[in-house]
């Protein structure tokens, strides 16, 4: 869910700097208690939000209908812009944009390039309002049955490939963005004060989730933020 909260991370490498702080590394733990030990994240960018109408500021989505992911932070997200979630599966979203079965939807800017989102919405705007990332997990049984010579070698293997594939991940957003607009897709880019209303707008999002989270977690990524 932390991952989830809108506008938490200003920068990919605000991300970086979190997962790879002492916070960052003790969410790999969670998920000890049902048998599964985290590996790492992989991230696949920060995501946009793209619709049948300019969006500018969060007012100008008020009754409009966003595919989002099964998150009930995201459902929460698109609540306060004034607009309705609609959960749907991924290989149904340009269909349902195309059709009119909804109005918009946020993904990465690799996403939005190679599911050609942006050829069914009027155009997208550069929000980078949340992280698209997957935790990887292995069975802690599993890995702790390994000769332990081994399970280092396999643990250093899995920590290079990750920081190998999150490094490349700006690169490739930036292709797919300048891809996009090759094709003849329209980009909006947002000025401070028409941000700074996204970012008001979620604050109750934050305050809603905060007890769940955790204040000290968020603000460990928050401080990400500061060092980059």
């Amino acid at each position: 869910r932390l991952f989830d909260l809108p506008f938490l991370f200003s920068s990919l490498k605000a991300v970086d700097t979190f997962i790879q702080s002492d916070s960052g590394k003790g969410l790999l733990k969670v998920m000890e208690p049902q048998g599964y030990t985290g590996l790492g994240y992989w991230s696949s960018g920060l995501k946009q939000f793209s619709a049948n109408k300019p969006l500018l500021v969060p007012s100008d989505a008020n009754g409009l209908k966003f595919r989002v992911q099964t998150s009930d932070v995201a459902v929460a997200m698109i609540e306060a812009m004034g607009a309705s979630a609609q959960k749907l599966a991924f290989k149904e979203v340009y269909g349902a944009l195309q059709t009119g079965v909804v109005d918009g939807q946020e993904n990465s800017w690799s996403n939005i390039y190679t599911q050609k989102f942006f050829e069914v919405q009027d155009g997208v705007t550069e929000t980078n309002h949340q992280l698209l990332a997957y935790l990887l997990v292995t069975s802690t049984e599993w890995l702790n049955g390994l000769d332990p010579e081994i399970r280092d070698q396999f643990t250093k293997i899995v920590d290079e490939v990750t920081i190998a594939a999150n490094g490349a991940v700006a690169d490739t957003e930036a292709k797919n963005r300048q891809n996009i607009l090759d094709a003849g897709g329209k980009i909006r880019e947002l000025n401070a004060e028409q941000r700074k209303a996204w970012v008001d707008a979620m604050a109750p999002v934050w305050t809603r989730f905060e007890g769940d989270i955790g204040k000290d977690l968020i603000d460990a990524a928050v401080a990400a933020n500061g060092t980059n």
